[in-house]
């Protein structure tokens, strides 16, 4: 006779585990210009592969009473990926937006609450013996216990945690890349907070769910709506697996990175900050125009004015008193307002104008323009027509 192994739900957690084993092989396969946010991405995914089977051997109606004849060692084992998925995640973030990432020794104090973790398993569960093991799967004793739901509670809020802070990088971004780059509008980064958000609502739904097993131990309550509240997470993270995930394969490869913020240090270059250096520096950005270039950025303005881009971000900042983006687009605007009202230019649109000193928004260059000026660009060349 026929046997139901696996109900609806089931099969969800089943094929989330191998959409992400799926994608994580494809990241690797293609990833011919061996990126290192691709294996972050990767490894994030193959971590994430164990938590559905993690839950399904422990949850499981029918299979994990099969699981505990066949397989008891394997009860638990998937549980740590809980303890890496987030970090990965984080990481991914990071390398994601430095190109000049690279894991450092003090990383290794990301993987402290995972050896706690397997100490704790290897005293509570591996150590005793396979009847005892099998009891203990039997009764829920372990699972249901004080100190293992202590330990879930603990990992899903530091997960929570993980989340906010790529999200925070990610908001910070670019304002980050304001300091390089002077156009900004054509980097678009929905699909990476689409990708975060959508983790960081799976790992809330996990949260409620470990501290209503929090509030079980002092209060006895109704778990039908947290079993609900579980399932939801099962189909958002299935979602989350179908869409962002492969929406950030698709658009991750272009995104723009930038170099990690540097820590201060003391300024032994005098020439940086000579007010001598600035003037040269503001003569050769009118008379030869670099801003023109819609696409200019940091790397390009030092290799151009021959100095070192750290000295020239430092004058920047110190003599200027801008960012790149901000320095760069003031040109811009100076540009603009002379062609608003040159008798030569007289026939040129404002879109003409906008794209022509460098702009790629309308929407940006009207925002600056009237920033800088305190009028928008048709008024301004109204008024100077009028008084002309």
């Amino acid at each position: 006779m026929s046997e139901v192994l696996f109900n609806f739900h089931d099969v969800v957690l089943l094929m989330t585990a191998m959409q992400c084993c799926f994608f994580a092989v494809l990241l690797i396969a293609t990833n011919s210009s061996k990126n290192q946010s691709n294996y972050y991405l990767a490894a994030f995914l193959l971590a994430h592969a164990f938590i559905p089977l993690h839950e399904l051997i422990l949850w499981g109606e029918v299979f994990k009473w099969k699981m505990r004849v066949a397989a008891p060692n394997a009860f638990f084992i998937g549980g740590i990926a809980y303890y890496i998925d987030s970090v990965l995640l984080f990481f991914y973030v990071k390398s994601l937006i430095f190109r000049d990432f690279s894991l450092q020794r003090r990383d290794a104090l990301h993987l402290i609450p995972l050896a706690v973790f397997v100490v704790y398993l290897i005293y509570t569960y591996f150590a005793h013996s396979m009847d005892e093991k099998v009891e203990m799967i039997r009764s829920e004793s372990l699972v249901y216990g004080w100190h293992y739901i202590s330990f879930d509670f603990f990992i899903k809020s530091l997960r929570l945690i993980y989340c906010i802070f790529a999200l925070l990088l990610i908001v910070k971004y670019k304002d980050i890349l304001k300091s390089t780059h002077s156009n900004i509008e054509k980097v678009d980064i929905t699909w990476l907070k689409l990708l975060v958000i959508g983790f960081l609502t799976v790992t809330v739904l996990e949260l409620i769910l470990s501290f209503s097993k929090v509030v079980g131990l002092f209060i006895e309550h109704n778990m039908d709506v947290f079993i609900y509240i579980g399932l939801t997470g099962y189909y958002a993270l299935f979602v989350l697996v179908n869409l962002l995930v492969f929406t950030s394969v698709r658009y991750f490869s272009t995104f723009e990175a930038v170099k990690s913020k540097e820590a201060p240090k003391k300024i032994t270059n005098d020439k940086v900050l000579n007010p001598e250096f600035a003037e040269r520096i503001d003569t050769i950005m009118r008379t030869e125009k670099p801003y023109l270039m819609p696409d200019i950025t940091l790397d390009m303005l030092a290799e151009k004015l021959e100095i070192a881009p750290k000295d020239l971000s430092m004058t920047i900042n110190r003599l200027f008193n801008n960012n790149f983006y901000e320095f760069i687009n003031n040109y811009r605007i100076d540009e603009a307002k002379r062609l608003l009202i040159d008798e030569n230019a007289k026939n040129k649109t404002i879109t003409d104008i906008y794209l022509e000193v460098g702009f790629n928004s309308k929407s940006v260059f009207n925002t600056f323009f009237k920033k800088i000026v305190g009028a928008t660009p048709s008024q301004y060349r109204q008024e100077n027509k009028s008084s002309g």
